[in-house]
């Protein structure tokens, strides 16, 4: 009899905490699900409960912490004194990979954060594959994730939001540019100078509109591409994107591709490399700007600074002073400020139970000399509505 009692009672125990909302004992926690009409992730039951006495924790796992994810964090941390000055009490955890290539260290980084009780991750995968089983144990533990550095959605994993670019699209405005350099319409090269669109924004819809009648045959070169970590998804995207343009011009010759593991020594080597055996080469196509850095340091102790052009992919304080020196032609902008400023946002948002967009598009445009002002050193962000946000929390 005293055993049915105290079975009866634990019953009933476990009846009044479901109904308070906790979770029974071994229950998967939930995950929050991006809503299918309108994008948007959905509050969770204790972002409602809104922010008084809340301390949110985010966890921000970069490959690496140099030039282009050195900004991003940056600007992750300015968003965070903003949010703490409004009233908030957020914290930033920042653990970088040892190598931009080791996914073994990153996901060791992911796994301590699910111990660390964060609120939310934000992360720039080293490669997407190695580190999904890490991916998952997150979605397992109810933490949602923000991914930057792309716009695509993944296989078998939550991604409650993505601020980023199509990574095609984005070497797709390279190629363009690396077609006006040599010799086609547009606004670096030497052919017909166009006028800009009014909002100042040469994306890929703009360039693809004005090349839609050129004569295909009319531009001619020997290019060479950097390209980063053989076979993953990053650098597979921008060869892709690259080629996707350039392969309908048949004077444009390839005459080289190498990777160069997104890193500037390595890149350096690599053009040295393919400087030495291709002396007619007219232009270097490096698909990140540590490896555009690394590529005109190799073509100034060749003697070809002055003539060889390099297009790349990236925008950091770094490489837009090399656009103003002489150094780098033209790149395409992938927005770091925007991944660590609406990367914060965004996060804190999540964290409060508030509606977020699935997808935040950078919108990759061309920067040369003529707008490199524009980007650095003081990127044009929307300033975040932090009382807005917590008062939609109360």
């Amino acid at each position: 009899m005293k055993k049915i009692v105290c079975v009866l009672l634990v019953l009933v125990l476990v009846a009044g905490l479901v109904a308070c909302g906790a979770p029974a004992q071994g229950s998967a926690p939930e995950t929050q699900q991006p809503g299918e009409a309108s994008g948007t992730v959905q509050p969770s039951e204790e972002g409602s409960k809104g922010i008084e006495g809340k301390k949110i924790k985010i966890g921000w796992s970069p490959p690496d912490i140099t030039n282009v994810f050195k900004t991003a964090t940056d600007y992750m941390e300015k968003a965070v004194e903003e949010a703490n000055a409004a009233g908030l009490d957020v914290e930033l955890i920042t653990r970088s990979a040892t190598e931009h290539t080791d996914a073994a260290d990153q996901v060791k980084t992911l796994e301590n954060f699910i111990q660390n009780k964060v609120d939310v991750v934000i992360v720039s995968p080293t490669e997407v594959e190695a580190i999904k089983p890490a991916l998952k144990e997150i979605n397992e533990a109810g933490i949602p994730i923000i991914m930057v550095n792309m716009l695509d959605e993944q296989e078998g994993i939550d991604i409650a939001n993505f601020v980023g670019f199509d990574n095609a699209q984005a070497a797709s405005v390279s190629a363009y540019s690396m077609l006006d350099a040599l010799g086609g319409p547009g606004v670096v090269g030497e052919g017909e100078t166009v006028e800009l669109p009014e909002d100042g924004m040469l994306d890929l819809k703009w360039w693809t509109e004005l090349y839609k009648d050129v004569d295909k045959e009319s531009i001619s070169g020997k290019v060479a591409m950097i390209e980063g970590i053989a076979g993953d998804f990053f650098s597979n995207e921008r060869t892709r994107g690259f080629m996707e343009v350039i392969s309908q011009y048949p004077n444009v010759e390839i005459v080289a591709q190498q990777p160069a593991d997104w890193n500037r020594q390595k890149a350096v080597e690599a053009a040295e490399n393919i400087l030495q055996n291709n002396p007619e080469l007219d232009a270097i196509y490096a698909s990140c700007a540590e490896m555009a850095l690394g590529t005109s340091i190799a073509a100034e102790s060749a003697g070809r600074a002055d003539d060889l052009i390099i297009i790349s992919n990236d925008g950091t304080a770094e490489t837009i002073q090399a656009i103003k020196d002489g150094k780098i032609m033209a790149e395409t902008w992938h927005g770091f400020p925007e991944w660590g400023w609406y990367g914060v946002q965004f996060a804190v948002q999540l964290a409060l139970g508030e509606e977020v967009p699935l997808k935040y598009d950078i919108r990759p445009r061309t920067e040369y000399s003529g707008n490199a002002d524009n980007f650095y050193p003081e990127p044009k962000l929307e300033a975040i509505d932090w009382q807005t946000i917590i008062d939609n929390a109360k």
